[in-house]
């Protein structure tokens, strides 16, 4: 095997990470085709995530926030769980959506397990936190460059979610004392990405692949 390795020093546009780094991206993803699975195998996305997970923590916020957010019930919701990098927060998400003139996220449920809970305030404000910012880069944040510099320098041309946009958040805190504490951190990120495309496409009939979701990227794929 021969590998060539090719280190650049020099780009004519800076780069850096994105909070979360690549969970927010993974876990849009992944989630996103394991309710293309549970399509295809003609299974609810909830029962099909719960018959692939043998993890009880992981099993228990799911059906927390299933049973938080009315799952079943008869609304367009969707789905988005995991557990961050692995070995952190369990954390799952159900997502309201509408999709009419614009898409705007009604309503999010959460629930997340951080081991044992030192400030129960703290986390819930910090999942809220998290679950807002991942909803304002899956709706709307996207940064435009040419081939030599960034072309989205202004509010208009790099929107963010405003405040009469913000959905309305719920967190259910499953708690489990005397186990290590896990950290809030970036634990809603990923799973709040995966659960509004998921609404989305059970809203619509159709799945988007690329981020963000807005007007235009459901026009193109409807058309």
């Amino acid at each position: 095997m021969e590998i060539t390795a090719h280190r650049v020093l020099e780009t004519p546009i800076r780069s850096s990470a994105l909070r979360s780094l690549g969970a927010f991206m993974n876990v849009f993803a992944i989630e996103s085709f394991m309710d293309e699975l549970a399509l295809a195998a003609g299974l609810d996305p909830l029962a099909y995530r719960l018959a692939h997970l043998s993890d009880p923590r992981a099993r228990m916020v799911l059906e927390r926030a299933a049973d938080a957010a009315g799952w079943g019930g008869g609304a367009e919701l969707g789905l988005g769980f995991a557990r961050y990098k692995g070995v952190g927060a369990y954390c799952a998400a159900v997502a309201e959506v509408e999709a009419e003139q614009d898409v705007r996220v009604r309503r999010l449920t959460i629930a997340v397990d951080v081991g044992q809970v030192v400030n129960p305030d703290g986390v819930r404000n910090q999942i809220e936190g998290g679950a807002t910012q991942a909803a304002s880069w899956t709706l709307k944040e996207r940064v435009r460059f040419d081939r030599r510099a960034i072309t989205s320098g202004d509010w208009e041309s790099y929107p963010i979610l405003r405040f009469s946009e913000a959905p309305e958040v719920a967190v259910e805190l499953v708690e489990h004392p005397g186990t290590p504490s896990a950290g809030a951190g970036e634990a809603a990120q990923g799973p709040v990405a995966a659960a509004i495309a998921n609404a989305l496409a059970a809203t619509l009939g159709v799945r988007i692949r690329d981020l963000p979701l807005d007007r235009e990227a459901v026009l193109k794929a409807i058309q």
